[in-house]
């Protein structure tokens, strides 16, 4: 299957399907409608059923039982869309044959380099064929390496019909970047008991956990007046949104945390004297502690207020999603089987917290169990992102031994019981 995910891979790769949080339709870019309708053809032609994209730009299709029992129903879930953070527009990836390590320029003229220095995983994969950047783009590995692998998997499946399964469902998503991969995802018309995001990272993560997320604005209302006359007068809204981000704890932040770590993160600031807007995304693992963040997020604020007068500074916050794990716990025999899945594929399962979301995790609470599995990627978003061949072939053998071993389940075993 490695030479058939390579091959989808590299074209689909080639689609620029950026999302775009400023739009106001959906799918946000025409990019993704495009591609959509590519998938939805491709689907036909390699034999699924059912195949569809709805009003939304939702991609679904349908592998059929070739079972006479029933079993539970499974589903494969990734997103179309990439990136707004770097540029997805003429992606043009380059195909390492044999790593020899060391040092891989991308791009001469920029003087581009994906160095093990900086990036030392690259050392796990000497020996292995690498797709890489040309250094001016992103990869979209993230997710179209998962798009790559569910149909190659699908499509091995209808090629051997003497593998025995029950029906497989499968969606692909736009506009997961910006948060709105669930919006319009029909739960009850995909049908499935639970499904599988294949979204992760490296090879053998297995997810389950991810961040509660929640993202914050802040209004800075400052007074401008000529800079001439301006003492006593003058609130720069500019310098008072400084003093703001002076309380955030220097070390709660994306670049100094890890793990179970959740932190603070300004992601935008933009303003005047006048006026200045930050915005904000906070994480943490527990409702309480992303309670606490709230709560100190609120308490700055309130500080601004009292130093500079009452309506300096205004905020709202809005829960963005949750963590998967309270609603994967009572169904974790999914997670057993996917990680007895990698074990019999060859693959070691890594068990690991998303320091991140997924569509996995908003499914999970739409009524869909929905644990994450690794697409293979490094360095998502930007121009240093790469995916070792041999990780996308494992991902393929996964999907396809996960579908297999669903196939000697009793309808709904263990999950309603």
């Amino acid at each position: 299957m490695e030479n058939r995910v390579i091959e989808r891979f590299i074209r689909y790769v080639r689609y620029d399907t950026c999302s775009d949080s400023t739009s106001c339709t959906t799918p946000s870019s025409a990019g993704q409608t495009e591609f959509a309708g590519v998938l939805a053809d491709e689907l036909r032609t390699i034999g699924l059923q059912e195949v569809e994209v709805d009003t939304s730009g939702y991609v679904y299709a349908t592998l059929p039982a070739n079972l006479d029992q029933n079993v539970s129903v499974v589903g494969f879930i990734s997103h179309m869309d990439t990136s707004p953070d770097f540029s997805g527009s003429h992606v043009s990836p380059q195909v390492i044959q044999n790593y020899p390590g060391g040092d891989i320029l991308l791009n001469q003229e920029l003087n581009t380099i994906l160095s093990p220095t900086i990036f030392p995983e690259l050392n796990r994969y000497i020996g292995q064929r690498l797709i890489v950047t040309n250094g001016k783009t992103l990869l979209g590995a993230d997710d179209k390496a998962g798009v790559a692998e569910i149909v190659t998997a699908l499509e091995y499946l209808v090629n051997h019909p003497e593998i025995k399964h029950g029906k497989v469902r499968i969606a692909f998503t736009p506009d997961e970047e910006i948060g709105e991969g669930a919006d319009h995802f029909d739960v009850a018309k995909f049908g499935a008991d639970f499904a599988f995001t294949m979204d992760g990272g490296e090879l053998g993560e297995l997810e389950f956990e991810n961040f509660n997320a929640s993202g914050a604005k802040i209004v800075i209302h400052g007074t401008s007046v000529h800079p001439g006359y301006a003492k006593g007068k003058m609130k720069n809204a500019i310098l008072i949104a400084r003093q703001l981000l002076s309380m955030i704890p220097e070390n709660e932040v994306p670049e100094r945390t890890g793990g179970y770590e959740g932190f603070y993160h300004i992601t935008r600031l933009n303003g005047s004297v006048e006026q200045a807007e930050l915005d904000f995304i906070l994480r943490d693992f527990t409702l309480e502690g992303m309670a606490e963040r709230k709560k100190w997020l609120l308490k700055f604020v309130e500080q601004i207020n009292e130093k500079f007068g009452e309506g300096t500074a205004e905020i709202s916050i809005s829960d963005q999603y949750f963590n998967m794990r309270e609603k994967i716990e009572p169904v974790k025999f999914i997670i057993d089987l996917a990680a007895d899945a990698m074990r019999e594929s060859g693959v070691q399962p890594k068990i690991v917290p998303i320091r991140g979301g997924t569509d996995g995790a908003r499914l999970s609470y739409m009524g869909l169990p929905c644990p994450n599995i690794f697409a293979g990627g490094h360095n998502f978003h930007g121009r240093y992102e790469y995916i070792p061949t041999p990780s996308m072939a494992k991902a393929c053998e996964v999907i396809v031994k996960i579908v297999e071993k669903v196939g000697v389940l009793k309808e709904n075993e263990h999950i309603f019981n």
